[in-house]
Formats: structure tokens, sequence, C-alpha cells
């Protein structure tokens, strides 16, 4: 198998098994209705972990363009083939999208939310705010590609790698994900978007376009931070990039929390 077959399978079976479980939670009149966000956390980390088994000896199953930009940022992975890497995981992330849709058939057009129909695809803030929810999946990629380097320089069972990831998943969602379902992976929001986007769904309303950039330049922003700080504060190699994205970084958490503020103030005028 080649690598673009399997980070496309890869990202195919994590939507398959996430988006999978976030349709048996909110549609209406599923077996698992209304089971939660603990259900959903646990869920997206097996998804997690299923896929990287399937593919992690053939492709080192990055499975989101986060991990693959990240990982070049440090040159741990090289940057010739991360256009090929993201290509296959958005066409991964299609794919596992639509045969969500297939597997919940009878059940769009007893969920009447267009937003609980949309919420089986791809991912949306709780409170609207944008830099705010930016900066969430900002943190949580951070997260994530920090946790992935950590979990590199360790030791494990041969074998039990996968898991340990899919804890990490489990671990983020349940800690930083109830702000903007941590998409932390822009092939895993955008992928399915576009197919929920493209499916007959009965009573979709809409793909949410607007939101839609929030999922892919917050990841990418906290996932090449993360590797970069990891390199600089763990390794002792501090380099231009870490600097220039340590600014973006500070002056987007500014940004957010003066936005913030004045958004509380203008609450008390009007009281």
């Amino acid at each position: 198998m080649s690598e673009f077959l399997a980070e496309l399978i890869g990202t195919m079976i994590l939507i398959i098994f996430g988006g999978g479980v976030v349709g048996g939670v909110v549609l209406k009149k599923t077996k698992a209705e209304g089971a939660g966000w603990i259900v959903i956390a646990i869920g997206w980390g097996l998804a997690v972990t299923m896929g990287v088994y399937a593919v992690g000896s053939i492709s080192g199953a990055h499975l989101n363009p986060a991990v693959t930009i990240g990982f070049a940022s440090i040159g741990e992975f090289p940057w010739d083939k991360v256009p090929l890497y993201i290509l296959a995981q958005l066409i991964g992330g299609f794919i596992g999208g639509v045969i969500v849709f297939f597997q919940y058939l009878p059940h769009w057009k007893e969920t009447k939310d267009p937003g609980d129909q949309l919420a089986v695809f791809s991912t949306g803030p709780a409170i609207r705010s944008t830099l705010s929810n930016l900066v969430s999946e900002m943190i949580g990629t951070f997260v994530l590609i920090m946790g992935l380097l950590f979990i590199g320089a360790n030791e494990f069972t041969e074998g039990l790698n996968p898991a340990i990831v899919g804890l990490l998943i489990v671990a983020i969602g349940l800690s930083l994900g109830a702000t903007t379902g941590y998409a932390i992976n822009p092939a895993r929001d955008l992928g399915p978007r576009l197919a929920h986007a493209i499916l007959p769904i009965i009573g979709k309303g809409s793909s949410d376009w607007g939101y839609a950039w929030i999922p892919i330049i917050g990841p990418i922003l906290g996932g090449t931070y993360g590797a970069l700080f990891y390199k600089a504060i763990f390794i002792g190699k501090f380099t231009i990039a870490f600097w220039i994205v340590s600014v973006v970084i500070v002056i987007i958490f500014i940004g957010a929390l003066m936005n913030e503020l004045k958004n509380r103030n203008l609450s008390k005028n009007k009281l």
C-alpha cells in the first residue's frame, strides 16, 4: 500500500468511528441517543487508535494536516510529501463522512435540527466568538502535537503506542473539547463538511462555511507551535520560526482576551 492510500484509509477509518459516535449520540431515534459527551470523547479516542493501528506502519498515520505540517516544521517529516499527505487526509475525511451518512440513513429525517445533523460531520462552537474559538482550537492542537512528541520520546511495549495516542485524544476531548468540539484536525472537519454540503440530507441546513476556517487555521497554528515549542524547550533548538510563531500566538491570545472584555462591557452597558 502506498503512503497516500494509507493516509486516505486511515483518515476514513477515523471519521467512520468518530463521526459515527457523534451520529449515534445526537441523531434522533438511535439506540445511543443522548449518551453524552463522555461517550463522544471515548469514541473519538478509539477512532484515532483504530486509524493508527491500521496504517501506522505504512505512513506513520498522521491522519491530520496539523500533524503533518507540525512534524515538517521541525524536520521530522519531508516538506515535499506534505501536499500528498494532506490531499489523502482530506479525501479520506470526505469518504468517511459519506459512509457515516449511509450508516444513519433513516435517522436524518427524524432529526429536525439542522445543527445536530451538521454536528455529525463537522465541529461548531458552544459559544460563537471568533478569536476565542480560534484560541481553543490552537490550544487543543498544541497539546496534541506536544503529546505525540512526548509519546514518541518514550518506549512502550510493542504495539501499545496507538492506544496511548487514543488516550491522549480522549484526554483532550474531556478537558479541552467542550468549547468548539475539538476539531484539532483540518481534515477531520473540512472533509466531512464538504460531504455534508454535497449529500442529499433530508432537512439539512447550512454547512456553516463562515466558521469553517477556524478548525483549519487554529489547528495548523497550534500544531506548528506545539512542534516548534517542543524542539525549543525540550531539545534546546530555538529557531526564527519559533519566535515568529510565538509572536503571532501572543497577538491572537491578547486579541481574544480584549474582544471578550469588550463584549462584557457592552453587555453591562445594555443592562
